[in-house]
């Protein structure tokens, strides 16, 4: 937990007292104090703030492990978006009551869990041919050649497919990212990540995808264009 304000952490320090399954492993008032523990030990979950003293909460989950989740904790709604954008699992607005607590660490739960599956998915020899993630309360296998291109939309993830029949996903860029054929795919953008041997049209350092225009970030032009078989004149 890491928050500045002594009665927020003793509320949530209350809170993780009477929830079977948590273990408060610290407690501190700045990021930068928090910094050296969740880079040197395994920390599963920090409940986090944003308006932080040297480092804000922001800043700390760009720098931190992907393996760390964050639950942000804040009294300021218009940060929320810069949150999920960090793969923030919830976004909690103080004062905090225990119903949301514990809906936020059900989401830590089911995140976990998944995130297993697809570990032992990652075990079986079909050399990820193909993926399964979670849509809703559903696990929708798909091909990987099935795939256009991949969007992140706050917490979710559209999987856009040849069939036309897209997929929501309760997953971060990273998880996907993780498991996806580097053979295949490849993240052009922040927001998007493609299915290279898909594209079909580049129009003016854009992916064209029917009436879909996919940017590629000037620091991926190279790499993309690589990959699809095209030399750039420097």
């Amino acid at each position: 937990m890491i928050d500045d304000e002594p009665l927020a952490r003793d509320l949530l320090r209350s809170y993780c007292e009477r929830t079977p399954g948590l273990c408060m492993d610290g407690e501190y008032e700045s990021a930068a104090d928090a910094m050296k523990k969740v880079m040197s030990e395994t920390i599963d979950l920090v409940f986090l703030d944003i308006n932080l003293p040297l480092l804000n909460g922001i800043e700390f989950a760009e720098i931190i492990p992907s393996r760390t989740r964050i639950i942000y904790v804040t009294a300021y709604s218009k940060y929320a978006l810069d949150g999920f954008r960090v793969n923030a699992l919830d976004y909690l607005l103080k004062p905090v009551s225990y119903t949301d607590f514990l809906n936020a660490v059900g989401k830590a739960v089911e995140w976990f869990s998944m995130k297993d599956f697809y570990q032992d998915r990652q075990n079986v020899p079909f050399e990820n041919d193909t993926i399964t993630v979670k849509s809703d309360y559903r696990l929708v296998q798909m091909k990987t050649d099935s795939i256009l291109y991949i969007e992140v939309r706050k917490d979710r993830l559209i999987f856009v497919r040849t069939d036309g029949e897209d997929v929501n996903a309760v997953m971060s860029m990273r998880d996907i990212e993780e498991i996806l054929p580097a053979s295949k795919f490849m993240r052009v953008h922040r927001s998007f990540i493609v299915n290279f041997r898909n594209v079909e049209v580049v129009e003016r350092s854009r992916i064209v995808f029917g009436n879909t225009y996919i940017p590629i970030s000037d620091s991926k032009k190279e790499e993309f264009f690589r990959k699809i078989g095209v030399s750039v004149q420097k």
